[in-house]
């Protein structure tokens, strides 16, 4: 068939709990949101390729930074397509803001390579998507683990550890209200951070580390088990050895302390940190609103609340 206008498409993700630990070697939890999307559309043309997205259009040559794992992943996917350098009209649309933890750029990725393929009919096995996935992160993220890559194309919570992904039997029996600070985060320079302390004080990092990957072990056990008492109390313990790591800040913290004086079962940073969002565990849907409000008092840009097993979007505040 002749290439003809490709789509694609993928969704936000949370990082349960495992963020930063990940990188080492520990496992992670992570769960795909499924009502917020990542759309792109890919037009191949016999000119020069354009990318439009997040407020910016014009030639995908001058695109800025921030879209430099979705110019390598055009790059990746036309290749193995069999259309190197191919120029493409690519253009993406978000219902989640970028930089705040939640997947954004692995999920831009994942959407326009999948929509390049798709262009030139070219199918891939899932593990080919993860690999070219990848290979744009890496442009953005310098060392990904790969958790965002399988998350935001997952369809249920995934265990990730050591760059083998497994689905969850079992989701959160809790709300889950997610707040955005309203600051960008990156991840690649909290990721950068965290090995500059690792590698200058490697018995205190390594230790917080290993805790971080332990909480992710015990939470495995009380999703089966449906304890989401401890869950919380995990959550907000994974919250200050995060903080201790030097990826948390002011914003965060208040969000947080808002989110536990509301009735919150626990609250942490999710995603890179040093800004992004946080989430909060609340035992009912009544505790979610409140805690919801209690967010948005202390500044929260926006909020979503994610209810338990059926994994919809039962509300949405943008400020």
């Amino acid at each position: 068939m002749a290439p003809h206008v490709g789509h694609g498409q993928t969704v936000a993700k949370i990082i349960l709990f495992g963020e930063h630990s990940v990188v080492y070697g520990h496992p992670a939890i992570a769960m795909p949101l499924r009502t917020l999307r990542m759309i792109a559309r890919v037009e191949p043309t016999d000119g020069p390729g354009t990318l439009s997205g997040l407020g910016w259009t014009g030639p995908i040559t001058e695109a800025p930074a921030r879209f430099s794992s979705i110019v390598k992943a055009a790059e990746v996917a036309s290749d193995f397509a069999g259309h190197p350098g191919a120029g493409l009209n690519i253009s993406t649309e978000s219902e989640f803001p970028p930089e705040r933890g939640l997947g954004s750029s692995a999920a831009a990725a994942g959407a326009v390579i999948r929509a390049v393929l798709d262009a030139f009919d070219t199918p891939a096995t899932p593990r080919e998507l993860f690999d070219l996935t990848q290979e744009a992160e890496t442009v953005a993220h310098g060392r990904p683990s790969g958790l965002d890559a399988v998350a935001t194309s997952a369809e249920a919570p995934v265990h990730f550890q050591a760059g083998q992904a497994t689905d969850l039997e079992f989701s959160p029996d809790a709300w889950i209200v997610i707040a955005d600070s309203g600051v960008e985060g990156s991840t690649r320079e909290t990721v950068g951070h965290v090995r500059a302390r690792f590698e200058a004080e490697p018995d205190i990092i390594t230790a917080l580390l290993n805790r971080l990957g332990e909480i992710t072990d015990e939470v495995v056990v009380d999703l089966r088990t449906g304890d989401v008492q401890g869950m919380g109390a995990r959550m907000t313990e994974a919250h200050g050895i995060l903080g201790q790591l030097g990826v948390s800040n002011t914003q965060l913290d208040a969000l947080v302390t808002a989110s536990l004086g509301a009735g919150a079962l626990g609250a942490k940073l999710t995603g890179g940190g040093r800004g992004g969002c946080v989430i909060a565990l609340a035992a009912t849907e009544e505790d979610a609103e409140n805690v919801e409000k209690a967010l948005v008092d202390a500044g929260a840009r926006g909020t979503w609340v994610h209810a338990p097993a059926t994994g919809q979007m039962a509300g949405e505040v943008m400020q």
